[in-house]
């Protein structure tokens, strides 16, 4: 499912205009990238959470030369499903 089949889907079920759908759907994105830019993390009882992860520093290679490349840390967004979205799939 791609972004326009889930606003159609949300339109569907909520019984909303797609323009209202779409608006809820950049609303809900951007206040959890909002969130994890603050540090914080967003849990939806029944689905999962969002949050922040840290990724050390570590050494890479260059596939073309073997070359050893240095990796810098990072901070990674990261998402653990909930009980209800482990449920629901199996």
């Amino acid at each position: 499912m791609n972004k326009s089949e889930l606003i159609d889907q949300i339109a569907d079920s909520a019984d909303i205009s797609k323009a209202a759908a779409t608006r809820a759907l950049e609303a809900m994105v951007e206040a959890v990238k909002t969130t994890l830019q603050d540090g914080g993390e967003v849990s939806l009882v029944g689905f999962g959470t969002f949050y922040v992860g840290k990724r050390a520093a570590r050494t890479g290679r260059n596939p073309q030369t073997g070359a050893s490349v240095k990796i810098a840390a990072a901070q990674v967004p990261k998402f653990r499903a909930g009980k209800g979205l482990k449920d629901a799939v199996n």
